[in-house]
C-alpha cells in the first residue's frame, strides 16, 4: 500500500490510495495505515471521495502467505491473528463508509484484494481484470467479508466461487455484481480526472459520472456465467458431496468440459476447506456483513492456530513452495470431515488471551453507506 496522494484540480475533492499486494509484516503497517487514512478521509468534510487502485499490473493479489506461514511455524501465530482483524475492521470500514469510495479494478483482484474492493461503492473492472478466491485450493477459506459478498449473488454464483476458487474476467465480474461498471483501461485517466471534479458524495452524481466513461462488455462464450441453471441446481444442494454428485450426474448427461472441470477443481481443494467454506457462505446468506467478519475471524484464527487442520500449510508447500501441486490433505476425504469437526471451527477459541473480533461502533448511516451489493 502506497501512499494516498490527493490529485492535482481545481476541485481538490478526491483522494487516490495505490495498493499492492501486501508483503511481509510490512502487512501490519499498511493495513494499518489504510484503515487510519479511511477513518480520517470519512471526517474530512473537504474529501467527497476515495479512489483506490493498483500499483502495477495487479490491483491487489492479496497477503503475503509465505510470511504468515513462517510466523506460525515460529510459534507465533497471534502476529497472523492480529493482521486478521486488522483486516477486517477495514473491511468492515469500507462496507459502512459513509462516502464513496472507487475501486479501480485494472489487474488482478484476489483475497484481501477483493476484501478493500467489493465492500466499496462503486467497482470498476476492465479487460485486464482477474477476480477469484482461490482460498480452498490453499487449505484455507474465502474470508474478508467473502461470506457476505459471494451468498449475495445471483442463485448460487457464490457458493461456485468461493468453493472452486474460479477466476473470473471483468465482464462475468459485471453481469454477477461483483463490479458495478466496466470502463476500458484506457479511459481510466480519463475517468480518474473527472472524478476528481466532482465536488459531491452523492452516489447517484458519481455513478453517471462513472457511466460517461463505461460500456457493456463482450461475456464470452464459454463464462461459467452461461451454466448458472446448472450452478444453481447443483451449488443449491445442502453438502458438498451432494454438490459434487450433482455436478457427476449432469456430466452423465451433458458432454461439457466447464463440468469436469468444476468436478475436478473441488476434488483437488481441502476436504476441510470446502466444508467450512460452504457452511460459512450459506450463514453469509442470513448475516449482516459485521457477523460474518466476526465468525470469519474465529474460523481464521482457528486455521491460522493450527491444533485443528494442518491443510493450510500443507497447501501453501504444495502449490507455493515446492509447487508440486499435490497437497496431501488431512483428512483427505470428505466422508472423513464430521459436522463435529466442522463446528469446531465456529466455535469460540479456548486460548488464553483469545477474544472475538470487536467491530467500531458504526451509528447514524445513511441509507447508501450500507447494503452496496
Amino acid at each position: 500500500m502506497l501512499p494516498a496522494q490527493r490529485l492535482k484540480g481545481r476541485l481538490l475533492s478526491c483522494y487516490v490510495v495505490s495498493c499492492i499486494s501486501f508483503k511481509g509484516h510490512d502487512s501490519l503497517l499498511c493495513i494499518s495505515r489504510l484503515l487510519e487514512l479511511f477513518i480520517a478521509y470519512e471526517e474530512d468534510s473537504n474529501v467527497k471521495l476515495v479512489i483506490v487502485k493498483g500499483k502495477g499490473r495487479a490491483f491487489c493479489a492479496g497477503g503475503d502467505l509465505a510470511a504468515v506461514i513462517r510466523d506460525i511455524n515460529e510459534g507465533t501465530w497471534r502476529i497472523g491473528a492480529r493482521l486478521c482483524g486488522l483486516q477486517f475492521t477495514l473491511n468492515y470500514i469500507l462496507a459502512t463508509y459513509r462516502k464513496p469510495q472507487v475501486s479501480i479494478l485494472n489487474g488482478i483482484v484476489m483475497g484481501g484484494g477483493a476484501g478493500a474492493s467489493i465492500h466499496g461503492r462503486f467497482r470498476v473492472a476492465t479487460e485486464n481484470s482477474i477476480f477469484a478466491m482461490p482460498e480452498t485450493a490453499l487449505g484455507f477459506f474465502p474470508d474478508v467479508g467473502a461470506s457476505y459478498f459471494l451468498s449475495r449473488l445471483p442463485g448460487f454464483f457464490g457458493e461456485y466461487l468461493g468453493l472452486t476458487g474460479t477466476r473470473l474476467d471483468g465482464a462475468e465480474m459485471l453481469v454477477c455484481g461483483l463490479a458495478t461498471h466496466f470502463v476500458p483501461s484506457e479511459r481510466l485517466s480519463f475517468l480518474e480526472e473527472a472524478l476528481c471534479k466532482v465536488d459531491s458524495s452523492d452516489p447517484a452524481i458519481i455513478s453517471a459520472v462513472i457511466n460517461e466513461y463505461s460500456k457493456q462488455p463482450y461475456l464470452k462464450e464459454q463464462s461459467a456465467y452461461h451454466r448458472l441453471k446448472v450452478i444453481d441446481r447443483c451449488f443449491s444442494r445442502r453438502t458438498v458431496e451432494e454438490i459434487i454428485s450433482a455436478l457427476e450426474r449432469e456430466a452423465l448427461n451433458e458432454k461439457d468440459d466447464w463440468i469436469s472441470k468444476t468436478i475436478q477443481s473441488l476434488k483437488r481443494a481441502s476436504p476441510t476447506s470446502l466444508k467450512i467454506s460452504l457452511r460459512s457462505i450459506r450463514q453469509g446468506r442470513l448475516q449482516g456483513v459485521g457477523q460474518c467478519l466476526v465468525r470469519e475471524y474465529r474460523i481464521a484464527c482457528h486455521f491460522l492456530q493450527g491444533k485443528l487442520s494442518k491443510d493450510p500449510f500443507e497447501g501453501f508447500r504444495a502449490i507455493l513452495l515446492d509447487k508440486d501441486k499435490s497437497p496431501k490433505w488431512e483428512p483427505s476425504k470428505l466422508e472423513l470431515v464430521s459436522d463435529n469437526m466442522v463446528d469446531s471451527y465456529f466455535s469460540m477459541m479456548d486460548d488464553e488471551g483469545w477474544e472475538d473480533l470487536k467491530l467500531p461502533a458504526r451509528s447514524n448511516l445513511p441509507a447508501y453507506a450500507i447494503a452496496k451489493l
